[in-house]
């Protein structure tokens, strides 16, 4: 695999290979848990299953959007300092 470079080991494919599977396997394993653990829900919403799952994902995804919409509005050209 190594061909004569001194690659990180962060940058390794086996390594990323192995971070993502692990990562999933985490998550997997904590919205299973969910199955067990009882919550105390204030509204009928965040008593669903895995609700905080996709609760969190969808926040985030909605975050990015937000980031990348806000981005076209405040972007400035390479040369804004040399103006």
């Amino acid at each position: 695999m190594n061909d004569g470079r001194n690659d990180h080991w962060l940058a390794r494919r086996e390594t990323i290979r192995w971070l993502w599977r692990g990562g999933i396997a985490v998550l997997a394993l904590l919205v299973l848990g969910d199955v067990w653990v009882h919550g105390h829900p204030r509204f009928h919403i965040d008593g669903t299953f895995s609700f905080y799952a996709w609760f969190g994902l969808i926040s985030c995804a909605a975050m990015v959007i937000f980031a990348k919409l806000l981005g076209t509005f405040l972007k400035r050209r390479d040369t804004y300092y040399d103006d």
